[in-house]
């Protein structure tokens, strides 16, 4: 008993350090059979979304929800001088 009630603690304990789920945002999407089947927005560039529909039918477009990531923040403070 006191090993389940352990391994629920650290369970509990890990999922509440872990950063939260975010949606992957890709550019391109691959639509399969015509239209009509799945839709993957999983690809950075339109030669991987080309390659994976190649063969298989489908055709790819660009992922109207994507939004470019924010460009990083630099710090407003100077370096200090050694």
């Amino acid at each position: 008993m006191k090993t389940a009630l352990l391994v629920f603690g650290i369970a509990a304990a890990m999922s509440a350090v872990a950063p939260p789920a975010q949606a992957q945002n890709y550019p391109w999407c691959a639509r399969y059979g015509n239209g009509f089947g799945g839709t993957n927005c999983g690809f950075s560039t339109l030669a991987q979304c080309l390659a994976t529909v190649q063969g298989i039918g489908g055709f790819c477009q660009q992922n109207d929800w994507y939004r470019p990531p924010a460009p990083a923040v630099r710090s407003r403070h100077p370096r200090a001088q050694y």
